[in-house]
């Protein structure tokens, strides 16, 4: 099912980060709606082919969000486009972009090409370094962030990230009720049934990444909590 906007659960999946086979096939069998392949550091063309093909012997579809061109390759079913839209860094609102399509822009498919908004929200997490974001946000900065998504950007996904810590699920409702059309994403410090199934209620997709290499069991359970 490639279409993100009927999803409500993805894992997201570190090339830089062991997991066994066994655990991979759990992770792929368990009726998440997608595994999303990416991370901010350690990151290679390699380790991300690597991840890609044993993803592939299931049937779940198999994202890669991009942090770097060089480990951009062939495979995948859809390609996720990160603009951090509270980055200090231009690099990562537009200049990486720039030079991607003046690179491959006639070969690329623009079909399989997902750009999402990103706010990132948690100062001492791995992307608001690599990114330089500015995480010194109120409730005012985030939803203005959310509606230039939408309205000014057009951007299909708002992705609310707090990376290792767990958000404000009150934050993520106001958000939502701020989105008519841009499909709201929230990622971070979902190790819980419990927290996946109240973010759920806001969030029109949960993105589970670090519980699955902590604890697998529960990673698997977020599943149902919100399905």
């Amino acid at each position: 099912m490639y279409d993100f906007r009927e999803w409500k659960h993805a894992f997201k999946l570190d090339p830089n980060k062991d997991i066994t086979d066994e655990a991979l096939e759990r992770i792929c069998e368990s009726g998440t709606d997608a595994i999303i392949v990416g991370g901010s550091d350690g990151i290679t063309l390699e380790n991300v082919l690597g991840l890609m093909a044993r993803v592939r012997r299931f049937s779940v579809p198999c994202i890669m969000e991009i942090s770097s061109l060089e480990t951009v390759t062939p495979g995948f079913d859809l390609y996720f486009i990160p603009t951090v839209l509270n980055s200090t860094d231009p690099d990562w609102m537009m200049n990486l972009h720039h030079q991607a399509v003046k690179e491959y822009g006639e070969i690329i498919n623009w079909d399989e090409m997902i750009v999402e908004g990103y706010c990132i929200m948690n100062p001492d997490c791995k992307a608001a370094a690599l990114t330089k974001a500015n995480t010194a946000l109120d409730e005012g900065d985030v939803m203005a962030y959310a509606i230039m998504a939408e309205k000014m950007f057009h951007l299909p996904i708002f992705y609310l990230e707090y990376s290792g810590t767990y958000g404000d699920p009150r934050l993520v409702e106001m958000v939502k009720e701020n989105l008519s059309e841009t499909v709201l994403f929230y990622g971070g410090g979902i190790k819980t049934a419990e927290k996946a199934k109240e973010m759920g209620q806001f969030a029109d997709v949960i993105v589970v990444g670090n519980i699955v290499y902590d604890d697998l069991a529960m990673a698997l359970k977020t599943v149902s909590a919100v399905k």
